[in-house]
């Protein structure tokens, strides 16, 4: 591997306020991503394979209810995207929360969310792998799903390692085939729901069915946090713009039109799509279980192949979900090298830009979960699962502490650079943090929740003490030298 640069070289551990400002900016990434990749992975990282795949469990758990669970995670979402939105704008940086969390909050909490969210991703790389592998598999049943699985992984991992335009190039046409699907989604939805598509058997049902069976709340007001749980995973991925902001060519308005999107991306794709499938046929019907809301709905407005055309959507959104997991989990490998907390090998760029040895442990890593996932499910590669569920969660209550701290920074060192301000502050932001505490809390008393956030918060507590280790030993050593220099 040809190194082209260190953000941190040889006996240089950057500290002080300005540490993670002044090591990513001698970072070694292209600004390879074009404007037309920065805007479609912002659209498309909002959706993720579970809205297509798992929204028919919420639909059965919450019935028309569950709009508003998905209601208010994505004001959750909302807000949490303008604050990361506010720091982003303002020092764009390859390691994002992390790097900020490192100077607001203390090394040890860009270390700990840095390595936590890096393990969310690579354990995603091991369910959206194994997903596609078995859409493939049912298509050409002569390769093993194991053998999709190696496929799809080194064929992303190749194009992660060509270029991070190559990259931006296969989730420009990934996410693109995304938003259009569920663009004509929702305007063939809407038209059959009226009765006025051509060619359609539907017989128009209006907005009946939001109320027809059971009422709004047929499982009660209750089950709006029972659906919150559901949903709030499928949301993650929000954030990975911000990431991918600091290799365009113009940083702080990518982040800025990112951000000021949220609002329409979450209300079209979410809830917009959600909306239709709930108004063209009863909430309770079993074909949303049995095929999926989104076949169960095509179905039922008369769409030939509903099941062949939607494996066709879901398989594009695991790549694209695959393709943006690695190039995340090797962004954030590449940060947390250039701050001394990880490998210095990860903070080295080849030739042509791209963090080599960051891909290929984040990838190894995921080959590692892939085979966990083969060998044994429902062990070790459960653990994984639960263990890394609640980082979402986490994640984004750091961005809201770090965004607390950030703001007077921001206010002292550059003030200008403040384009992007977070709405009602500080107020707005306490309340996403109790927002979000809340559902840390309701959490525990679901059964599934409750493994996730207990083994989440293991896994935290674990890398946060690791942390603390390395500073108190990295303090004491610093110590030493300076008696001995005295």
């Amino acid at each position: 591997m040809t190194s082209q640069t260190t953000l941190a070289g040889p006996g240089q551990q950057p500290d002080g306020p300005d540490r993670a400002d002044r090591t990513e900016s001698q970072g070694g990434l292209q600004a390879g991503l074009k404007n037309r990749h920065l805007s479609m992975i912002a659209i498309g990282g909002v959706i993720g394979a579970g809205l297509f795949v798992g929204s028919g469990a919420g639909i059965a758990a919450a019935g028309p209810a569950i709009l508003l669970s998905y209601a208010l995670v994505g004001l959750m979402v909302v807000f949490v995207m303008r604050m990361l939105g506010e720091m982003a704008a303002a020092r764009p940086a390859s390691g994002s929360f992390s790097t900020y969390a490192d100077q607001a909050l203390g090394r040890w909490a860009g270390f700990s969310i840095g390595w936590l969210y890096w393990f969310f991703w690579v354990v995603v790389l091991a369910v959206e792998a194994t997903a596609g592998a078995k859409i493939l598999e049912s298509w050409v049943p002569g390769v093993p799903q194991w053998g999709w699985a190696l496929i799809v992984m080194l064929v992303l991992t190749a194009t992660n390692l060509v270029s991070v335009g190559s990259y931006g190039e296969f989730e420009f046409w990934f996410a693109g085939i995304k938003v259009v699907a569920i663009g004509a989604f929702v305007i063939v939805g809407l038209l059959a729901v009226f009765g006025v598509l051509p060619g359609s058997d539907h017989a128009g049902s209006g907005f009946s069915h939001l109320t027809d069976t059971g009422g709004f709340f047929p499982e009660g007001p209750g089950a709006i946090l029972t659906g919150v749980l559901m949903v709030v995973f499928s949301f993650m991925g929000s954030e990975i713009v911000t990431l991918a902001a600091g290799e365009s060519e113009n940083p702080q308005r990518a982040v800025q039109k990112a951000t000021n999107s949220v609002i329409w991306r979450i209300a079209v794709f979410y809830l917009g799509s959600i909306f239709v499938v709930l108004t063209l046929l009863p909430w309770n019907d079993p074909s949303i279980l049995e095929k999926g809301s989104y076949v169960a709905a095509l179905d039922v407005i008369g769409i030939p192949h509903a099941g062949q055309v939607m494996d066709v959507i879901v398989l594009t959104a695991v790549l694209s979900c695959l393709n943006s997991g690695l190039y995340t989990a090797s962004r954030m490998a590449f940060s947390l090298g250039g701050r001394g907390d990880a490998p210095k090998a990860f903070a080295r760029t080849n030739k042509r830009g791209v963090p080599q040895a960051a891909i290929l442990s984040s990838v190894v890593f995921g080959f590692v979960a892939v085979f966990f996932n083969y060998q044994w499910p429902d062990t070790v590669f459960a653990f994984l699962l639960n263990s890394s569920g609640a980082v979402a969660l986490f994640v984004w209550l750091v961005i809201c502490f770090t965004q607390l701290r950030m703001r007077g920074i921001i206010l002292r060192e550059s003030p200008e650079k403040l384009v992007v301000r977070m709405w009602l502050f500080p107020y707005l932001t306490w309340a996403t943090i109790a927002m979000i505490s809340f559902v840390l809390v309701y959490m525990l008393t679901d059964d599934a929740g409750r493994e996730q956030v207990l083994l989440s918060l293991l896994v935290a507590v674990l890398v946060v003490g690791v942390s603390l280790v390395r500073e108190a030993r990295r303090r004491r050593s610093g110590a030493q030298a300076g008696s001995a220099g005295s």
